[in-house]
């Protein structure tokens, strides 16, 4: 669980596809007057404890403008 500061490329290739798919839930709310979108990922089917909250990631404004223009740049969005 963490709040994501900044973006940076990886030089490392992406080496398989994950077999697991799962369903990320959001939220947004504001702290101090600065707006929060959280990203929450749960265990799939097949762990131990299934719906079980596995990953949360948060960013702010900053954060989710950096996303977009990676979005922008990798997927031509």
């Amino acid at each position: 669980m963490a709040f994501i500061s900044e973006f940076e490329r990886d030089d490392k290739e992406v080496k398989s596809l994950h077999p697991t798919y799962v369903v990320c839930n959001y939220m947004a709310r504001e702290f101090d007057g600065k707006k929060v979108l959280q990203l929450n990922t749960y265990g799939s089917n097949d762990r131990e404890k299934p719906g079980k909250l596995s990953q949360t990631l948060q960013l702010d404004e900053a954060g989710a403008i950096s996303l977009l223009k990676i979005l922008k740049s990798e997927f031509g969005i």
